[in-house]
């Protein structure tokens, strides 16, 4: 079991430059976890690339049916003063500190290809790259 963010998983489930570092990831651990705010973003990423005319309402629907059967939503209760602790500790947004949250909680790394949530915290948060090469 693995935490992802929603980065990885918009990778893993829209074709990219990035897409073969996800599934590699994917390949070596498919047991994803992630705070259920991923659907939210991996939304809006979504309706960006429509947006932007590289992918269809039709293809959108698909990739977020193939994420939602590849991630388990983690369970946020009572996490309110851990995250906004993470986020002030990492100068990150409270949405990220969630995700940095969940695999603390869960004792598993994050994996995440977002640079600055690895600088914030490196002894957490490890990138696609970096996961495959220890697995």
């Amino acid at each position: 079991m693995i935490v992802v963010d929603t980065n990885l998983i918009a990778y893993a489930v829209v074709p990219g430059e990035r897409t073969d570092a996800a599934l590699s990831v994917l390949g070596v651990d498919s047991d994803w976890v992630a705070p259920a705010l991923w659907r939210s973003e991996l939304r809006n990423a979504l309706a960006t690339t429509m947006r932007a005319g590289k992918l269809s309402l039709a293809g959108a629907v698909d990739a977020f049916e193939r994420a939602d059967r590849l991630v388990t939503d983690a369970d946020l209760q009572d996490a309110t003063e851990a995250c906004l602790r993470l986020a002030a500790e990492g100068r990150t947004s409270a949405y990220d500190a969630e995700f940095v949250f969940v695999a603390e909680r869960l004792g598993k790394p994050l994996v995440s290809a977002d640079r600055k949530l690895a600088r914030a915290f490196p002894d957490r948060v490890v990138s696609p790259e970096e996961f495959v090469a220890r697995h």
